[in-house]
């Protein structure tokens, strides 16, 4: 079992920034994909960013390249996700998920946290 806690969100006006922090704990995540997806009102939950933990690549969905960037921090077992030049079709609710590197399926997953862009 791995469990997933999200913060950070918060409402910010346009432009601004914010980060999101997912603490990971249970498993050892060396073998461990993490990664973010979001969820707006009425919509499908959709795929943002993720990072391999061993080697550490990542990948983007095209509306966040350039503006978010995915790192993490193995002395906390922490994966952040920075948010530039934040839009308001950003706000959804935000999600942290973790999958073994050899798994396509996204077997755990924090509670989320919201995050909110006002024009």
């Amino acid at each position: 079992q791995v469990q997933l806690v999200e913060s950070g969100g918060g409402l910010v006006q346009a432009g601004y920034s914010l980060r999101l922090s997912c603490a990971a704990s249970g498993r050892t995540l060396s073998n461990y994909v993490i990664g973010w997806f979001r969820q707006a009102p009425g919509k499908e939950r959709d795929f943002v960013a993720r990072i391999n933990w061993s080697d550490l690549t990542t990948s983007y969905t095209n509306s966040v390249k350039g503006r978010f960037t995915i790192s993490r921090d193995s002395g906390e077992n922490t994966v952040f996700q920075q948010m530039n030049g934040l839009k308001p079709e950003d706000t959804a609710a935000y999600y942290c998920a973790a999958r073994s590197k050899w798994d396509s399926v996204w077997r755990y997953w924090g509670q989320g946290t919201q995050v909110t862009v006002s024009s």
